[in-house]
């Protein structure tokens, strides 16, 4: 097969060539591999370097999202010149500044039900990035039907994840995580945080599995599910099986819209009474400037609040601590609570709610302090 490498190819990666795993046949597998990466961001970031460094022929990448300068801590795919463009645009264009001869293909939406299998049909190996479940989800049906193996990857904080799932007739990830959670219980990074290093961590095992599974050498983590702690600098493996009793995905469905119905049908056959008000930044404020003078509770951690906060806040107290602090937020006023878009606000005004407080008096920021920036002062800094 070395015919079918380059001459520049056979400089290029002439440390593969040395490796007895690897050599000219296994280069040439990589050059002839076709691989799909979800997101280009944290995860795909250093997943999309070390595969094209690698010598994948052809690279498809997926995200619909634009570069914010907050991003840059930890996804290095980009840089500040990138800053409100594309990041697919971003990727390829680093994709063919390491390796021109790489076929690069983008697609700048979000993918979904609808497009999914048009869109992963012919990889031999898909790489999720992506920072939710309903992505996952549809990831791993998409593969499931299509047949192809994926590389999982997640983060949080100070903590990662990594499998492969669908190789060889191994576990998927609804073995493991057969339901995803209810809507807003699992906080993005945005809201919980991240080390920027992590992601790197994390991404490179990704790709390093991708890698193995196109060259078919080592142990694959098939069947394993490797968690690692970074403040501990630990990594263990938990062992995974196929569940024997679970049905074998036939259609795709879409993950979001069901979390979203589910939680629309859960709030309504709760009825009205059981649910606080929502307000959005602006009446917020038209009310505020016609004399409302709400308890402003902001339910986010310390190190957001040092990012950002409302001027008129009364009192921090994370949304996890609500319960030890009741005895600090008075009952004879509005309460007016935040977080950054809202999920976290609503579950600690609900907290309030049945800890006594009046449902009159209680009333969560629609889209939260992230909302108030765009609609009301442009001068918060949005994370």
């Amino acid at each position: 097969m070395a015919d079918e490498l380059s001459a520049d190819d056979l400089q290029r990666f002439s440390r593969h060539l040395i490796l007895p795993q690897v050599g000219v046949d296994g280069q040439a597998k990589l050059r002839s591999a076709r691989i799909a990466v979800i997101g280009a961001g944290g995860l795909g970031s250093p997943v999309i370097l070390y595969l094209a460094a690698a010598g994948i022929g052809h690279l498809t990448i997926i995200d619909d999202d634009v570069v914010d300068i907050s991003n840059l801590q930890r996804q290095v795919l980009h840089d500040s010149a990138w800053v409100g463009r594309a990041k697919t645009e971003s990727a390829k264009a680093r994709i063919e500044a390491l390796d021109p001869q790489i076929s690069v293909q983008v697609h700048s939406t979000r993918l979904d039900a609808s497009n999914a299998m048009e869109i992963l049909e012919g990889h031999d190996l898909v790489v999720d990035g992506t920072d939710n479940f309903p992505t996952r989800y549809l990831v791993n049906d998409a593969c499931e039907i299509l047949g192809i193996p994926w590389v999982y990857g997640s983060i949080h904080r100070f903590e990662g994840q990594v499998s492969v799932f669908n190789h060889n007739g191994g576990p998927n990830y609804r073995d493991i995580f057969p339901r995803p959670p209810p809507p807003g219980m699992a906080p993005s990074c945005a809201e919980a945080g991240v080390l920027g290093v992590l992601p790197g961590v994390i991404g490179c095992i990704q790709a390093n599995e991708a890698i193995k599974v196109i060259l078919n050498i080592g142990e694959i983590l098939s069947g394993i599910l490797l968690l690692y702690d970074a403040l501990e600098m630990r990594f263990r493996g938990l062992k995974a099986s196929h569940d024997p009793n679970r049905e074998k995905v036939s259609e795709l469905l879409d993950i979001e819209g069901y979390c979203q119905a589910a939680e629309v049908e859960e709030q309504s056959s709760a009825g009205e009474d059981s649910m606080i008000n929502e307000i959005e930044p602006g009446v917020a404020q038209q009310r505020m400037d016609d004399d409302w003078k709400p308890y402003v509770l902001d339910v986010r951690s310390v190190g957001e609040a040092a990012i950002a906060s409302l001027h008129m806040v009364d009192d921090l107290i994370p949304h996890v601590e609500i319960l030890s602090h009741l005895d600090s937020i008075p009952k004879d006023r509005d309460i007016l609570l935040y977080c950054h878009h809202g999920g976290r606000s609503l579950m600690a005004g609900m907290v309030l709610l049945n800890s006594g407080w009046d449902r009159s008096n209680l009333f969560n920021l629609s889209g939260g302090i992230d909302r108030w920036s765009t609609q009301v002062d442009a001068s918060i800094p949005r994370y």
